[in-house]
């Protein structure tokens, strides 16, 4: 199927946006950022079902399909930004070539409906990078092979499975296909995650899926997302501050926001909030213990993110998805953020033994001033609520090298 076929569909479904991004030296003035129906929200979906939250950036005056655009950041060019390997001078995207090369435990990624290229998109994005070939499973959560999605959540899964991969491409990565968005069978799906990463030595749980909050939230938390020996992340949304929702609201997973990377001349300079980045309090959830140290910011609530990286759609990185046509393109949103930090994580070498060991590590991380500033960056520019210090924009800020994860 042709591109721009794919992209018609996807306008006659979708809410496109254009996004002149004049602040981000790294995007394309003339492309367009399209939502696709699959991260839109409607009413009455709050504890009912969730989205994704992907969005494309397409330049028009690029080839359609052709690896790969000036301005997509590589496995390689993240890796520079975040120090993961040896930096060079300035990260240039086209001579960033040194990619990480560890991972520990399993990497399992929760997604809904079904990808029927998943390896084929693999195989390619890791020969296209000169990564190691990481050790890929495709599980159905109830034993059934779930329905195709094209464009939404098939290209969720493919973003998923790439940025677990760009990080930790030794780690046991599975992609755990629910079937259908519903919040019943994501959260079988989640079960499924959890035993398989547990039986594996320990690991992570990435979703980037998001919904709304609703009353029941906490007792769910309980139930899907407490597996010892796994450690859960998830994308705080596109929607900006204050529209958070779950599972990144719980407090026994780590939420984890959206920058955008900032470049003049090619030559990375620094990172700033993404405006649609999601941040904020939770309506149910308390704070807490590990956040006490954020009480006069937080309050009683869970406030979220706790980490970030880049997830601006004119910054994001190159994607392959061999369904719907779509090929090579760039992609953004907090679903880049989510399986990306837990690639991070794996790619330290440390399993810890649940999410709030990890998550009380990093806030005593940051109460320490020699050590926040060693493992991590602050990020105050964006937006108004981008402060010195833990703010609802990004959390603590973004990784720094390895250590310290």
């Amino acid at each position: 199927m042709r591109r721009s076929l794919v992209l018609l569909m996807m306008a006659a479904a979708a809410l496109l946006i254009v996004a002149p991004l004049a602040s981000t030296a790294h995007a394309q003035d003339s492309a367009i950022q399209v939502v696709p129906a699959s991260s839109i929200s409607h009413p009455g979906d709050a504890g009912v079902r969730a989205h994704t939250n992907i969005i494309n950036n397409i330049d028009p005056n690029f080839p359609a399909g052709n690896c790969c655009g000036a301005t997509w950041e590589t496995p390689a060019s993240l890796a520079c930004v975040y120090q993961l390997v040896k930096p060079i001078s300035g990260c240039p995207i086209a001579t960033s070539k040194t990619v990480p090369s560890g991972g520990v435990g399993a990497i399992a990624l929760v997604d809904a409906y079904d990808n029927p290229n998943a390896v084929q998109d693999m195989n390619t994005y890791v020969n296209q990078w000169g990564l190691p070939a990481p050790t890929f499973s495709v599980v159905f959560a109830n034993g059934q092979r779930p329905a195709n999605d094209p464009g939404g959540w098939s290209e969720e899964e493919a973003l998923d499975i790439e940025m677990a991969a760009a990080a930790a491409p030794k780690a046991k990565i599975f992609l755990v296909e629910a079937a259908t968005n519903s919040f019943s069978d994501l959260y079988q799906a989640e079960s499924v995650a959890s035993n398989l990463v547990a039986s594996n030595g320990g690991g992570f749980v990435s979703n980037s899926w998001s919904g709304g909050e609703y009353s029941g939230e906490l007792n769910d938390e309980k139930t899907y997302f407490s597996t010892p020996k796994v450690i859960y992340f998830a994308s705080t949304g596109d929607a900006g501050l204050n529209n958070i929702g779950v599972p990144a609201v719980f407090a026994n997973v780590v939420a984890v926001g959206g920058t955008t990377i900032l470049r003049s001349a090619g030559n990375y300079q620094s990172q700033s909030w993404w405006f649609g980045g999601g941040g904020g309090l939770s309506q149910f959830e308390p704070r807490p213990a590990y956040q006490n140290v954020i009480q006069g910011i937080v309050g009683s609530k869970r406030g979220i993110p706790d980490v970030s990286s880049d997830a601006n759609p004119g910054t994001g990185p190159a994607t392959f998805d061999a369904d719907g046509g779509l090929n090579w393109f760039q992609v953004g949103g907090t679903s880049v953020s989510s399986p990306y930090m837990a690639g991070v994580i794996s790619g330290a070498g440390n399993l810890g033994p649940n999410t709030k060991a990890g998550l009380t590590l990093l806030y005593k991380e940051y109460a320490n001033p020699n050590q926040y500033k060693a493992y991590w960056t602050d990020i105050t520019a964006g937006g108004s609520s981008c402060k010195v210090g833990w703010d609802i924009c990004t959390g603590v800020g973004v990784p720094l090298t390895f250590k310290g994860k």
